[in-house]
């Protein structure tokens, strides 16, 4: 029989490391696409394959899609065996065995040994027989690890595989790089790469499908050396490890992260999910050392409700976290989370969590909303305490006993003013000056109200927009008004400057400016590559609410062609 992986995405520049990975394992094919593309699409590209066995990677964002398509995959390719692995299916399976009467399997928990087991067994049974079909279903009882409907319909399971203890017999999922350079390979250039070098979590916070088994494996070192260095042989741009916490033993994680600086190229960044309170003394000494472009950090920080940490399992000690995250050096890009929809945490807590996270100063802070996933200790925790949620993927939650739907829906809106003004990186001179002077939840906070208002989360906005919605909601006599200027002007050249910005321009001043700043050898491209403008304080000093007058400056933009 002819097996298919297929991973769906959830965009292009993403790589399904699942099926990669069980393709490097089991000597299967695979293909990929993403949850954008037509049906009819994807459905083309798997029967051009001409499978006898399609195995689907499902994920809570693209289990929609997988539902609509096994159907129809059974039309185009009389016959064909179905089946479905990964953490969405994997952990309901009952449910989608019992609503998807096309899919025939589920492979739950790690795939190799499973797969690579259904694949031997049936390696010289033909499709077109009857006979080898009852053959098929009649083995995979035998087979740990795998969800199936007897002949009367009942769903049963044959028992969990045993876990890969010795992940060193993986295989390195992307072996097309061994002999790439994505420099010089546009495609290659914009994708995502993900890597794991251990699999498990010791850590149970109840909302995490990795809290269901604790039993932590990791990747031989000199493996993840030679790993790394294929990545950095290929000039990938990102490497995401998945680990689902990195830095579980200070000498394996510290020596990994010296082996990336000691070995870096000048281009790949890595990409680890950390637990910042964890960090030991050394690691945070050596992450002095980490020059910019190298590492990012995702922080699930989630709350700083103490009560609300207790209950999912989590840490409380926030003042040991904070401590560990100030010291990170700043070279390093920082994200940090929170989650709305925690128990005990209601609009006025969710704020202080909010305003504790932010004034951290993260490079972006994520709000994500709580995502009831089956099989989950919050799960079971949801159903008995009042919690509504989605019923179907992405099981997002709609409120809890805490927080109304209303409330919730109140910070969707917030979250398009947070990336608006803080995550996108473009406002920040404005969004230093706020936090000087007031709280970020309560500037937050009613700007979102005001956007309510005013009708401004009805339809999508420009970046540009963000600019003269908060212009138009201040007074322009005030630091804020200019510093809003200067974020707007050093962006680049502007042609013609919107009606909100007030531009106080003189030409010869310019020029006169140029020339005392280097001169001017070509005047239109000096003036291409440069900008005057006046201000009534100093957006350049630390603190320009302290600087009242006049001052000009000379903006100078990248290089003069």
């Amino acid at each position: 029989m002819d097996f298919l992986l297929v991973g769906v995405n959830a965009s292009y520049m993403h790589t399904c490391l699942g099926v990669r990975s069980l393709s490097a394992y089991c000597d299967i094919p695979f293909v990929e696409f993403t949850i954008n593309q037509p049906v009819g699409e994807i459905l083309r590209g798997i029967a051009s394959r001409k499978p006898d066995v399609v195995l689907f990677s499902t994920y809570i964002w693209n289990a929609e899609i997988i539902c609509k398509i096994i159907p129809d995959v059974k039309k185009i390719i009389p016959g064909a065996i179905i089946g479905a692995g990964g953490p969405e299916f994997g952990f309901a399976a009952k449910k989608y065995l019992s609503s998807l009467s096309d899919l025939d399997f589920i492979m739950s928990g790690e795939g190799e040994e499973v797969l690579n087991k259904l694949k031997n067994k049936n390696e010289k049974l033909k499709i077109d027989d009857e006979e080898n079909k009852r053959e098929f279903f009649e083995g995979l009882k035998e087979i740990k690890g795998i969800w199936f409907r007897k002949r009367n319909n009942e769903i049963t399971f044959t028992g969990e595989q045993e876990l890969i203890c010795d992940l060193g017999i993986l295989k390195f999922p992307y072996p097309f790089l061994k002999n790439e350079d994505c420099e010089k390979n546009p495609e290659l250039n914009h994708k995502i790469y993900y890597y794991e070098s251990s699999r498990g979590c010791p850590y149970k916070c109840s909302y995490c499908l990795s809290s269901t088994d604790t039993r932590v494996r990791f990747m031989p070192l000199q493996r993840v050396y030679q790993d790394l260095q294929i990545f950095l042989d290929a000039k990938v741009p990102l490497v995401k490890f998945v680990d689902r916490t990195y830095n579980l033993n200070p000498d394996r994680y510290i020596s990994i992260w010296k082996y990336i600086v000691e070995h870096h190229n000048k281009i790949t960044m890595f990409h680890f999910e950390i637990e910042a309170e964890y960090l030991s003394k050394e690691a945070l000494e050596f992450l002095q050392s980490v020059p910019e472009g190298v590492m990012q950090f995702e922080i699930g920080v989630q709350s700083a409700n103490k009560k609300t940490l207790k209950t999912i399992n989590r840490s409380d000690n926030i003042e040991k976290l904070a401590e560990n995250i100030k010291q990170i050096p700043r070279t390093i890009h920082q994200h940090l989370d929170l989650i709305a929809g925690l128990p005990y945490e209601d609009l006025e807590s969710f704020g202080k969590s909010f305003d504790f996270v932010i004034s951290l100063n993260p490079d972006a802070l994520q709000l994500g909303f709580l995502k009831v996933l089956s099989g989950t200790v919050m799960e079971k925790y949801a159903k008995e305490n009042g919690w509504k949620w989605m019923e179907n993927p992405v099981y997002e939650t709609f409120s809890t006993p805490f927080m109304p739907y209303e409330h919730m829906l109140f910070l969707k809106d917030l979250e398009i003013v947070l990336d608006a003004y803080w995550n996108s990186g473009k406002f920040k001179n404005t969004m230093a000056y706020v936090q000087r002077n007031m709280s970020l939840w309560d500037f937050f906070y009613k700007m979102t109200e005001l956007g309510q208002k005013q009708g401004v989360f009805e339809v999508q906005r420009r970046e540009t927009f963000w600019f003269e919605y908060l212009a138009n909601n201040c007074e322009k006599s005030s630091p804020l008004y200019d510093l809003l200027r200067y974020d707007f002007i050093i962006r680049g050249k502007q042609g013609n400057f919107p009606q909100w910005y007030e531009h106080r321009y003189d030409k010869n001043r310019h020029r006169e400016l140029l020339e005392e700043n280097g001169g001017v050898t070509n005047a239109r491209l000096d003036f291409a590559h440069s900008e005057y403008e006046i201000f009534n304080w100093d957006v350049t000093a630390k603190e320009p609410e302290n600087t009242p007058g006049t001052f000009e400056k000379l903006i100078r933009y990248g290089v003069r062609g």
